[in-house]
């Protein structure tokens, strides 16, 4: 009984040591800080939003074109990707769940996994913008389309370098964010008691991988049939 008393007290006062002073408790922190979280999403949720529109404006518009252009992207590295992707959503839940229970080797080999995963999505999309780049399929001068409507592949792969350069953009920032929460969870500052850096590092990745899940069959899939 003695043990167990000493445990809470131990857990409680860890999570006194993490909780900022304008915050009463550690629960108001972590209200604060899902609030503030979700808020952040919301606004890249909206920012996303639009560039989505844009694209299902110009494909309605230029439905056969888009269609006929889309067919010169790698769905071969597009589909792998995505499974690398859907595959870091899960070792980064594994992550936040190693938080919640205290275990701090999961927690961090987790953390790592979702960081390599994350790492060979970019590369891999670095192999596609390079392949597209030697065809000429980059938008500006050096642009070169053999088929009919060069106009309009020219407008469809603006489109698509923006949205998924913005996406990799992303990408990166999470990766640095989880580098930081990793070297962090390593000197043992997350655990059972305290895991909201966690738990906020796994909601923006959650999303990242959710837009890419709908670029995806939007960008390589609509048309191919």
């Amino acid at each position: 009984m003695s043990d167990l008393a000493g445990t809470a007290t131990t857990a409680h006062v860890g999570a006194r040591e993490n909780v900022a002073e304008q915050f009463e408790d550690s629960e108001q922190q972590y209200q604060a800080a899902s609030l503030g979280m979700w808020l952040f999403l919301v606004g890249e949720i909206m920012f996303f939003a639009g560039l989505f529109t844009v694209y299902v404006v110009y494909r309605s518009a230029y439905a056969q074109a888009f269609a006929q252009v889309s067919r010169h992207l790698d769905i071969k590295l597009g589909t792998i990707n995505t499974l690398v992707l859907i595959t870091s959503s899960l070792t980064m839940a594994l992550a936040v769940r190693a938080a919640a229970l205290g275990a701090r080797r999961k927690l961090v080999s987790s953390l790592l996994g979702t960081i390599l995963l994350g790492l060979l999505f970019l590369g891999i999309k670095g192999i596609e913008y390079h392949q597209e780049w030697i065809r000429g399929l980059m938008p500006g001068a050096g642009f070169h389309y053999a088929g009919s409507g060069a106009q309009h592949a020219e407008l469809f792969f603006s489109i698509y370098f923006a949205m998924t350069g913005l996406h990799a953009a992303h990408m990166v920032v999470g990766i640095v964010l989880l580098a930081v929460v990793t070297i962090m969870s390593a000197r043992g500052r997350f655990g059972a008691a305290y895991s909201t850096p966690v738990e906020m590092a796994g909601l923006y990745w959650h999303l990242v991988d959710l837009i890419w899940i709908f670029l995806f069959p939007l960008l390589y899939l609509l048309g191919r049939h």
